[in-house]
């Protein structure tokens, strides 16, 4: 979870003016506003992994993906995912998507349990969205869930696997994801592999 910098409640209008002004992302939480850490550098290794692959896929479709610095709006609440996909071109807004069909966040030790609990409960009412994924910076592991109608299913996925992101067709293995990331499992797997 980021740092809350204010002890009082501002509106939606004020905190969206004060993010056009900031360097600084923030976070929105009903009325609350939280300052975002900077990432590191394997969590933007894998957020341009993710992001890229998604927006190389999406060329000449009508979806595209956005990394960082793009919100996500679910009542009065704002995100900033590592990486959202959105086909709403009818919803157009410059700041944000209500309507995105993909979510991933690169989750660390700080913000695992944020990610997997109120993030995901929040992420999990907004009608458009098909796949919330959460990718492990420190251990090899990505977690797909995905809506199935009314209920959503959790599937985890680790070396040697391949991730079907059915939203968009697309088809990522554990190891391309990874191919970057300097952990221990990497490591060990680059040490069987010549």
């Amino acid at each position: 979870m980021a740092l809350q910098i204010f002890d009082t409640m501002i509106s939606e209008e004020d905190y969206l003016q004060g993010e056009l002004a900031s360097d600084i992302r923030h976070e929105y939480i009903d009325g609350q506003v939280y300052a975002m850490s900077g990432a590191k550098e394997q969590h933007n290794r894998l957020t341009a992994t993710m992001g890229g692959e998604f927006r190389n896929h999406l060329k000449g479709k009508p979806c595209d993906a956005y990394q960082s610095d793009f919100k996500v709006r679910v009542g009065k609440k704002y995100f900033y995912p590592d990486v959202v996909v959105k086909c709403d071109s009818e919803y157009n807004n410059e700041d944000y998507t209500e309507h995105p069909i993909i979510i991933v966040e690169i989750t660390s030790e700080a913000t695992q349990k944020f990610d997997r609990t109120y993030k995901r409960d929040v992420y999990m009412t907004i009608p458009s969205l098909q796949e919330y994924v959460i990718v492990e910076q420190h251990q090899v592991r990505v977690d797909v869930y995905k809506r199935d109608g009314m209920s959503w299913h959790l599937q985890t996925y680790q070396l040697g696997d391949a991730v079907l992101f059915e939203s968009i067709g697309l088809t990522l293995t554990v190891e391309e994801i990874y191919e970057r990331i300097d952990n221990e499992e990497m490591r060990a797997y680059l040490r069987k592999d010549p």
